[in-house]
This record gives structure tokens, sequence and C-alpha cells, in this order.
């Protein structure tokens, strides 16, 4: 921290920007844009106090005069905040009861197996032992979500799961959420009026209309999906309501430079938005990179695209966020932490959510259990059948991962200016560098975070007014007109 007799610059990254700017961003996240030669002056102690510019930064708390511990108080503030993430320790509870699948899609992280390969499926007793594990912890917020393979294939696991949570939480009185992954394909009537009984929320998948998603997500008969899909998405919504299931896409090399119309299909099937999820280099995808994967490069193009003609359909009148923007926006726009459990820092594998394999083996992320399924344990926190809650949560494991996984300690991290929006994923690291710290700037993973932070920072220096009101009604959650800020 500089200290001169004339004002004291408290802590902050930059970055100079191609249009002579440069971006400031403190620790709080309150960022604003200097043209460079104002830019200077500040850092060199010159700059007018009495100046708007100063006056800016000061009230950004970039800057302090004689009110410094005031202004380290209330910077403190803003970050505790920013970190309220923090209070909760770990609420996502991924059980993953059944590698079984009735897909065999190609791009398949966790290398799902035959339909009828039963050994591969999560007793009853293990789902039980979990959810007693899960109930051990301090989170007042509980959510338990079903994977797989197609979860609904061993329906006697994730029925133990969900009855047992709540015969436990009579007494516990916790939060209690369940959601289920599920591909829709296989699933029946009876499956879908215990979700709707119990409270089940339905996270499904689909890469866009027919074409596309018949590319890569094909029964292991070789048939289409999508006529099935559309068929149990119409199911589903009779029965457990019309909001009751959201989807996920993955973005390969052949729905890449076609994200319009993966867009147009969210939202002529009343899909309330869309996430942009890029490849992940796990299993299957792995595997098929040649033919699947892209440059950061090639993402970025397609994600900026993709974004704008998002904006325009809202501009028309559709409420559509694209959700990773929109947990973007959120943290940069507002004090407020999100429960993005990829992008956190200190990093959320383990802290803010864990995955429980087959057999009972706990990871900190389903990336680290991914890992498992390709021959590395190096992750692996513990068993449920041989470890307390706290053994496995509080050991030595998950310490020296959480210790590694903090942006503000990191190799270029550091002074990277988008860190107070960042996150770290020591999984990845690991996986691309064969360091749980790595090189960040070298890897795929924060070049695309990075590409998409500078994609949003061009849009929040132009300040379009109307960009703005569409962004707002995404933060808030209302559609525009409704209280939206311009």
């Amino acid at each position: 921290m500089a200290r001169t007799n004339r004002y004291h610059i408290l802590p902050f990254q930059f970055k100079r920007r191609e249009d002579n700017t440069v971006l400031m961003v403190n620790e709080a996240g309150d960022y604003v844009f200097l043209p460079t030669q104002q830019f200077e002056a500040f850092v060199c102690q010159d700059l007018d106090t009495n100046t708007e510019t100063f006056k800016t930064l000061k009230g950004k708390h970039f800057v302090a005069e004689d009110d410094l511990p005031l202004a380290i108080d209330l910077l403190a503030n803003k970050y505790r905040t920013r970190k309220g993430f923090l209070r909760d320790f770990t609420s996502l509870h991924m059980l993953v009861i059944t590698l079984r699948c009735n897909q065999d899609c190609q791009y398949c992280q966790v290398s799902a197996e035959n339909d009828t390969a039963r050994e591969f499926d999560m007793s009853p007793e293990t789902a039980r032992i979990i959810v007693e594990r899960i109930f051990e912890g301090p989170s007042n917020d509980i959510k338990i979500e079903f994977q797989g393979g197609e979860p609904t294939l061993n329906w006697p696991a994730l029925t133990a799961a969900v009855e047992h949570a709540e015969s436990l939480n009579q007494v516990a009185g916790r939060n209690l959420s369940f959601v289920v992954c599920t591909n829709l394909t296989s699933i029946t009537r009876e499956q879908l009026e215990f979700f709707r009984a119990h409270n089940v929320s339905i996270s499904t998948s689909l890469d866009g209309p027919a074409n596309i998603h018949n590319k890569h997500r094909i029964l292991r008969n070789g048939r289409d999906t999508y006529t099935a899909f559309l068929n149990n998405l119409a199911l589903a919504r009779e029965i457990c309501g019309h909001n009751a299931a959201s989807a996920l896409m993955t973005t390969t090399r052949s729905n890449l430079d076609s994200l319009q119309q993966v867009v147009d299909e969210y939202i002529r099937l009343g899909f309330q938005g869309v996430f942009f999820r890029s490849l992940n280099p796990y299993g299957m995808a792995a595997e098929n990179q040649t033919t699947l994967a892209y440059t950061p490069a090639e993402w970025l193009a397609a994600y900026r695209s993709g974004l704008d003609y998002i904006i325009a359909k809202n501009l028309e009148g559709h409420h559509f966020p694209e959700f990773f923007a929109t947990i973007l926006l959120t943290r940069i726009l507002t004090p407020f932490a999100t429960g993005f459990v990829d992008l956190q820092s200190p990093t959320g594998a383990g802290i803010a959510g864990a995955i429980y394999d087959y057999q009972g083996d706990v990871f900190p992320s389903d990336e680290a259990r991914m890992l498992s399924r390709m021959g590395d344990n190096y992750f692996r926190l513990g068993n449920v059948w041989e470890s307390t809650f706290k053994e496995i949560f509080n050991g030595r494991k998950l310490r020296d991962i959480v210790k590694q996984g903090n942006l503000e300690v990191m190799p270029s991290c550091a002074s990277c200016v988008y860190q107070a929006y960042c996150g770290v994923d020591p999984v990845r690291n690991y996986l691309e560098t064969g360091d749980v710290v790595g090189h960040r700037p070298e890897s795929d993973f924060c070049q695309k975070a990075m590409g998409v932070f500078d994609i949003l920072f061009d849009k929040l220096q132009r300040n379009d007014e109307q960009e703005m009101a569409v962004f707002w009604s995404w933060i808030t959650r209302r559609p525009l007109g409704r209280g939206d800020k311009s």
C-alpha cells in the first residue's frame, strides 16, 4: 500500500486495454476504466484530488485520504460479503448411484458402462450411509444431486437416499432439496410421480435441434435420442410442472458454429435460459478430442456471437439469460457471492461441493471422480464406510487442496485483473499440467474464462443502455421493463 501526504492507494489489479484505457479492479470487485494518462497520474500520486475521477476512485475504494481506517473497514466488509459462500461449507452433495447408462454419448465425461452392468450400481445401504455422512456436516442447506451414468436405472438407491434424507431431516430441519441429472430417454411415469411427490428437480441435457442433438447423443443400440427426449420432456412437464426440468448443453465442434440454432431450440421448447458449456477433457471427451474439441479462440468467437444473439432475443421480448454470463455479471455488478462451484476462490472443490462414487468413495469434485475413472486416485478423500464426515472433510488431503486453491497467492492469478471474480479448479490444473497449482494462463480453462471476462468488460465499458438493461434483467431475474436498470 503506497503512502504519501496526499492520498493512500488501496490494493487493486489492472489491465491496459487496446483503446488506450486501463481497467482497474480492487479486492472487493469494484471496477473503473481510466484513460491511460489519468491512470499514470493516479499511480504516480499526481492526480488532482478535486477531480471527478478522484472522487470516483475514492467512492469505489481505490484510494483513501485521511479516512484510511474507515476505508479499509468498508473494503473489508465488501470483501467479507463477496466471500460469503464460505459460511455454508459443503452444501452440494452429488451421488453417482450408477455408472450404467442407456446412451453412448461420444463426449461422455465419465466413460459410462453398459446399461446391463449392474456391478457398477450403488447399493441402497451405501446410499443411506452417504446420506448419514451428509447430515453430519454443518451446512444448513443440503442439496443432494443424483448423477450417473443414468441415475434412474438404479431406482432402489435413488429412492433409498431420498426417503432416508427426508426421514433424517424431520429432526435436523435443514433446507433440503434434490436434483436428478437424467437424459430423460428411459424415464417412466411412476418415476416422475415420485419426483413430484418428493420435490425432486430434473436437470437434463439438450445440445440443440434434432440434427445437432443426435450427432453425439445416441442410444447404445445406435438409435437417436431426440424424439424420446421430447416425448419424456412433455411427460415430465405434465406431471411435475413446466419449470421442473432445466437443461444443459455441451459445445462440441459439431455445434460450435450453431449456437444460434441451440438458442432458438431452447426458446422454442420453453426453457428459461441456456448455459454455453464448453467441452471438458475427461473420459470419452478426451478420447474423441480430435473430432470434438476446438481451440479457446474458436470457443470465444462462438461465445461472443452466441451472447450477442441472446441479447438480441431478449430485446425482442424473450426473457432468456445466458447463465454463465449471468453468474459473472452478478459477481461484477453486485457485491454478492454466487454459488458456482467451478469458479471460486478458495476453490469450491470439497468445501462447496463433494461427490460420492457408487462404492462410497468421496471426491472433492466431479472432475476428480472422472480422473479416478481414468486411473488416477490423487484426489480421493476417503470412503463413507471407513470415515466420518469430519475425517473426510477435515483431513490433510482436502486441506492441501484448499491451500493450493487460492487465486490471491497463485502465480499470475495474484496479479490478474479478474482475480476478484474468478476461481480455481485445482483438478483441471492437475490434469493439464500434472501440478495442482499449474501455470493457469497456459491452460485452456484460464484462456476461456479470461476471454469471457474480456467480452463482458467490453460491453460494460461501452455501457449501451439496452445491453445493460438486459444484463440487469438477468441478475434480478425480472423481464425487461420490470425494475430493470439502465
